[in-house]
């Protein structure tokens, strides 16, 4: 996928892309904080798998209503390439974020998360790929970054402060990485939004499944008011900001449309402060800056080498 725009927009039509971008960086950034305030009292694999079950039925809809049967034609390979991607981001992924954010705050799950192009490049040299010299920096310094927020202690005003709970978002930036490489070179169908719908089904069972398996019930006459908004918001809003990345994707260039992965975290951290109490002390607010500057370097190195950012496509 090149640089470069599908075709030159009106000024109207500019002006949708760039309010759908928009849509994207809030959407995305705040859902960190929507799926705090819904794992607050619902238990997480339960409350995770059920909205990527409920998103993908809607993404099916849409994909009914705009494409028709015609929509969901994809081959076997497609399919289980859809299958895989379900499992690693929104099962694997966002199964293991949700659970990690009983213990670690909203903003310091977004800086963790926004690891996930550094560990791309590092996938893609594994598989036998050469990065450009300035990403390789561009990791190295994200490492760096990473290091100093896991060391800068728990963020006051998180639920619990479980020592594992930084090194599960870690671990789940890992599996949205390998997603995001193996939707990458694989063969997907040839409508992403039924590409993301089957992943998002598929990741929706198994988180469901796991969380029956774990021993996870749901009384709904305990679930309160602000659990209900963040999963109702997770649901409807999720859906609807990736329809908005796709039509951004379209209409402006890629390196634009692949800021949210470092617009994301910002707004979360602020989301985070203003409505959850969330507090960050100076070493961490470094280390968050530090990852920060190493994205926008990894996305912008590959933009001048003439490939795609290494960002993740939908499923958040």
């Amino acid at each position: 996928m090149t640089d470069t725009v599908t075709s030159p927009p009106t000024a109207r039509a500019a002006w949708f892309a760039w309010a759908a971008l928009g849509v994207v960086y809030v959407v995305w950034g705040s859902t960190y904080l929507a799926i705090r305030f819904s794992i607050e009292t619902m238990p997480p694999l339960l409350s995770a798998g059920s909205r990527f079950v409920v998103s993908g039925l809607l993404l099916c809809l849409a994909v009914l209503v705009f494409a028709g049967r015609g929509g969901f034609r994809m081959t076997r390979a497609q399919f289980a390439t859809s299958a895989l991607v379900g499992l690693l981001l929104p099962g694997w992924g966002n199964g293991l974020v949700v659970v990690a954010e009983r213990d670690v705050a909203s903003g310091l799950a977004a800086l963790l998360v926004a690891s996930i192009p550094l560990y791309v490049v590092v996938l893609r040299r594994l598989i036998g790929q050469r990065p450009p010299p300035v990403t390789l920096v561009g990791v190295a310094v994200g490492f760096v970054g990473l290091l100093v927020l896991m060391l800068g202690g728990p963020v006051a005003g998180a639920h619990g402060s479980a020592w594992y709970g930084p090194w599960l978002v870690l671990l789940a930036a890992l599996g949205w990485a390998c997603g995001t490489v193996a939707g990458s070179r694989l063969p997907t169908p040839p409508n992403p939004v039924t590409f993301s719908a089957v992943g998002m089904l598929v990741g929706g069972a198994v988180l469901t499944v796991a969380g029956w398996g774990t021993g996870e019930t749901v009384d709904l006459a305990e679930v309160s008011t602000r659990s209900w908004v963040g999963w109702v918001y997770c649901v409807l809003l999720g859906a609807l900001a990736f329809s908005a990345y796709v039509y951004a994707l379209g209409r402006l260039p890629v390196s634009t449309v692949a800021t949210y992965a470092y617009v994301n975290p910002v707004i979360a951290v602020l989301l985070g402060v203003w409505l959850a109490g969330e507090r960050f002390g100076p070493a961490q607010l470094a280390g968050g800056l530090v990852v920060l500057c190493a994205v926008v370097l990894v996305v912008r190195a590959e933009h001048r080498a003439g490939k795609p950012p290494p960002v993740p496509e939908g499923c958040r």
